[in-house]
């Protein structure tokens, strides 16, 4: 607050800024997440199941990287719109999709 009980005025562009750059960042840990189990997976014995994990991690990603561009995309406008309860559920899908064969590539 400034003097006198005022609302110091508010940027709007920082906001969407820094949300941007969050998805950019979970673009990045999904992408090198993606890569590592598909490289793990590469170096099996090539087995169906390996390759069907391999071609469903491929899949998520690319869930993953097309919501995220769409919401970088949304946030260019100067008052962006909330992000959509569906794109919402999607993009927590497939980060947790992703987490698991994260885990599943360790163990």
């Amino acid at each position: 607050m400034s003097q006198g009980g005022a609302v110091a005025g508010r940027d709007p562009g920082l906001q969407p800024e820094r949300t941007r750059l969050a998805w950019r960042r979970t673009t990045l840990t999904c992408t090198i997440t993606a890569v590592l189990a598909i490289r793990q997976a590469l170096r099996g014995t090539g087995a169906p199941v390996e390759v069907l994990g391999t071609a469903f991690i491929v899949l998520v990603w690319l869930a993953f990287t097309g919501v995220a561009h769409r919401r970088i995309r949304s946030l260019a406008v100067a008052r962006p719109a909330g992000l959509a309860p569906r794109a919402a559920l999607a993009a927590t899908l497939c980060t947790v999709a992703l987490a698991v064969f994260a885990i599943a590539v360790i163990i």
